[in-house]
């Protein structure tokens, strides 16, 4: 009988197992989830340093970074949409090499096939046997860029992935490194050759983020740059490792969030659900995601609880591509996001 056998040659997760030191020294004492003030202080300056280093090469977009990064440490996925030429895959690249991380980069193209990403089986004449050849998907970045070029057929090749961190090749279930994230970068929906991402597909993004033209100052700098020296990710420097990055993450998860918080990213998600001029609402996954990253962009500002203001600040990138329009409400000229500011504005906030 032939045997199937992974190339070794292939990436593997080195991290696989590892203890996570930042969150044994939180917890051992105190036999709870609270953090000590060491410990964030620590994950503050460790993703200070990232802040920075990111701003050298990637120019002004503070606040996309900083939703990038709420993302990394909530380990969710990210969907940036843009026009070309304003730097979607330049802070991709800049984040993977700054963490000292595995990064691939999958073009999405028409012809592009799903094993082109996740891998594929092959027969080996010298051995005689079938080995398991690893695609790209196997790093810890993922660039799935102008994803929305590619069919769904391709697209959904991204699913098992992004929800179990794992690929299944020939009934095998293949585990990638960790960390894991897809960023995935698309044009704007009205350009030529472009397909719509699936609602399943959609779902397993954290989070979609817009990326706009610079304003002017920003603009200068990056002129300044771009004609004064190389440029590129070649400059940037790691400042943080995989096994920092987990520890971080692991800390984040950690945070206590209060159960009336808790209950208000429901309402907020199924809010969505009972709009007269939505097609249709978020789904579970919207909840946690709002509690997940809520608790990253409070440790984001250097807190290790969470408040309302860290739910609303993440809402609408959490929940604009979980939720449709209506046609009455497109021919009306409203946009996603302003719905969800009427939603914001009318679901009672806790008060804690």
């Amino acid at each position: 009988m032939t045997n199937i056998k992974t190339a070794e040659s292939e990436s593997v997760d080195v991290n696989a197992g590892a203890e996570v030191d930042l969150v044994k020294s939180s917890t051992a004492e105190s036999g709870d989830n609270t953090n000590d003030g060491s410990v964030l202080m620590q994950g503050n300056l460790i993703l200070a340093r990232l802040r920075t280093n990111i701003a050298r090469v990637f120019i002004g977009q503070t606040a996309l970074v900083d939703d990038v990064l709420v993302a990394l440490l909530a380990r969710g996925h990210v969907l940036i949409e843009g026009v070309p030429g304003l730097g979607k895959t330049l802070l991709v690249q800049t984040l993977a090499q700054s963490i000292s991380a595995q990064f691939k980069r999958v073009q999405f193209t028409p012809d592009l096939m799903p094993a082109d990403i996740t891998g594929h089986s092959m027969f080996d004449r010298k051995d005689e046997q079938f080995k398991i050849r690893k695609g790209p998907a196997f790093t810890n970045f993922l660039l799935a860029d102008e994803i929305n070029r590619a069919p769904a057929k391709t697209q959904a090749a991204l699913l098992e992935v992004m929800q179990e961190r794992a690929i299944t090749i020939e009934g095998r279930s293949l585990p990638t490194p960790s960390p894991f994230m897809v960023l995935a970068t698309q044009n704007p929906i009205e350009h030529e050759g472009t397909y719509p991402l699936p609602e399943a597909q959609l779902d397993r993004f954290m989070m979609k983020l817009f990326v706009d033209y610079p304003n002017h100052e920003d603009e200068i700098a990056l002129t300044r740059l771009a004609s004064g020296q190389a440029t590129g990710t070649a400059s940037v420097d790691a400042v943080l490792t995989s096994q920092e990055l987990l520890e971080l993450q692991n800390v984040c998860a950690a945070f206590v969030v209060d159960d009336a918080l808790i209950d208000y990213a429901v309402r907020l998600s199924q809010a969505t659900r009972e709009h007269s001029q939505l097609f249709y609402g978020a789904g579970p996954r919207a909840s946690i995601a709002l509690v997940s990253c809520a608790r990253a962009r409070a440790m984001i500002e250097g807190r290790d609880f969470v408040l309302p203001d860290d739910i609303k600040s993440v809402a609408r990138p959490v929940l604009r591509h979980r939720v449709r329009l209506n046609p009455a409400a497109e021919i009306g000229g409203l946009t996603i996001d302003s719905l969800l500011d009427q939603i914001l504005n009318t679901v009672e906030t806790p008060k804690l």
